[in-house]
């Protein structure tokens, strides 16, 4: 580890799979030292995981740094959004918490929309028109399927809410992952009223929302962490957000992630709010938005694919015309969330290498095309798209979104950045700065940029004609899954 120039700051990423954390230079945005640790999520109908498995995570991530994180001036948690924390008077979980991409509240999400005036009226109030993955529908679904658990239930947190409160004793959280929940109202920047009485939730249960640039608290007392008492802790936010602030984005530069799940975005001045619920009209961790679009299936759909046919995940093959829609585990975009993977256009000829390429096609195609939807007019289509997430770095998902967008592609090489916009907000606590603006002081976007090549339009249209016609099939899925009724 080399003599840090500046104060040291923490930015954790807690994910699905695991927690991540890194200890970095605030001045030249060096990252000194790292920690990892994986949680379990469960399999079958539901996806959830115990909110403690998240704690012993960030704390085995903080001790694997070393000393560098007993010298850190401050800390902050991005984390995964929508997913539903419930705890009790004591603070610890009633249940393990429904994460975003449990898909029981579907038949809630609908009635939802239907009982509060509609697709267009939840994208006026709240920016976006809730799905399953919204935490807004996870909580009607547990009103509904285990209101014992409700009644236990005496603080109601997002996960990066959760590891906040467990630092600081104080229950916080930011507009950016607010935004995300369903009962934040995006026109007037607070907790919707109307919406929480209609799930007959408590605002009392809410955190407060911290602003940008505002402390949140101070580590409070704890044997498990190596942080001095008193080190101070930033807001934090969602994922997608600090991922934002983490390659200090400008408006009009578009990103696509490619994580557990896939996504597409870009910071915008302009507040979104799409009646058709292809866009999650987000807030950033700022005072900007962040339209957003996500599919559920991404590189773990495509590795399973890969698993089945005995290939290794770079091993695949051009040519054929064979359509796979990997949606293994339903979708969001589109929305279709008991749907099942569909092989469409199967050949003698075809190959294990060609439908390999076709389940990459098939994760691609969806936030491609809603790429257009969430850049504003004005944004200029020649600029990179920022390639992120566990699968940017490999070739059969660069070459891919290389052929289907048409676009200039740029993989940035700093490897985490939802932890390190972390750490930016961390740093602007003690510097004053916009974290954006630090995010950019380090470079943290710089990387090679892949050249366009001509669009793939043939494959485009294919799977859009394939969807469009079997996508009556795809809503009824294979065989729905347990609860996925009321």
């Amino acid at each position: 580890m080399s003599a840090a120039e500046g104060p040291l700051v923490v930015g954790v990423d807690t994910s699905t799979q695991s927690t991540k954390a890194l200890v970095v230079d605030a001045s030249t945005g060096e990252v000194v030292a790292s920690g990892q640790a994986p949680h379990t999520v469960t399999s079958g109908a539901g996806r959830e995981s115990d909110p403690r498995q998240w704690w012993d995570a960030l704390c085995s991530a903080l001790h694997q740094c070393g000393d560098a994180a007993r010298e850190a001036a401050a800390v902050s948690v991005g984390g995964q959004q929508h997913g539903l924390v419930t705890l009790d008077e004591h603070g610890e979980p009633v249940r393990p918490a429904l994460l975003w991409n449990d898909v029981r509240s579907a038949p809630q999400a609908r009635r939802l929309v239907e009982e509060l005036g509609g697709p267009k009226a939840w994208a006026e109030r709240t920016g976006s028109v809730p799905g399953a993955s919204f935490t807004v529908t996870k909580w009607a679904w547990l009103a509904e399927h285990e209101p014992e658990a409700v009644r236990a239930t005496r603080a109601v947190r997002l996960p990066h809410d959760y590891l906040t409160e467990r630092l600081t004793g104080q229950g916080s959280t930011d507009r950016g992952d607010a935004s995300g929940t369903g009962w934040w109202a995006a026109g007037t920047q607070a907790y919707d009223e109307e919406t929480l009485a209609h799930i007959g939730l408590d605002p009392a249960l809410l955190p407060r929302v911290v602003h940008h640039g505002e402390v949140a608290g101070t580590v409070r007392d704890s044997h498990d962490l190596p942080f001095s008492k008193g080190t101070l802790v930033a807001s934090g936010t969602g994922d997608n957000a600090a991922a934002a602030l983490g390659l200090g984005l400008r408006p009009g530069t578009p990103v696509l992630s490619l994580g557990t799940s896939g996504t597409v975005y870009a910071v915008s001045r302009h507040r979104p709010a799409d009646p058709t619920g292809t866009v999650a009209g987000f807030a950033d961790a700022r005072e900007d938005w962040l339209p957003l679009a996500c599919t559920l299936n991404c590189t773990l759909a495509v590795d399973r694919i890969a698993a089945l046919l005995g290939l290794d995940r770079e091993a695949v093959e051009p040519g054929g015309s064979v359509t796979l829609l990997p949606y293994l585990d339903g979708e969001r975009t589109p929305n279709l969330p008991h749907a099942s993977g569909l092989l469409h256009g199967l050949r003698h000829e075809t190959t294990a290498g060609q439908l390999l390429q076709a389940a990459y096609d098939g994760a691609v195609h969806a936030l491609l095309g809603a790429l257009d939807l969430v850049l504003d007019e004005e944004a200029d289509r020649s600029t990179p798209l920022l390639l992120i997430g566990g699968g940017a770095r490999g070739t059969a998902w660069q070459q891919t979104v290389r052929r289907l967008s048409g676009r200039p592609v740029q993989v940035p090489e700093a490897r985490e950045p939802v932890a390190l916009g972390a750490a930016a907000q961390a740093a602007g606590l003690l510097t004053g700065e916009d974290p954006a603006a630090v995010a950019r002081r380090w470079n943290t976007a710089a990387g090679p940029v892949l050249e366009p090549v001509e669009r793939d339009g043939t494959t485009l249209d294919r799977i859009t004609t394939v969807l469009s016609g079997v996508a009556p099939l795809l809503e009824r899925g294979a065989e729905a899954p347990p609860h996925a009724e009321s």
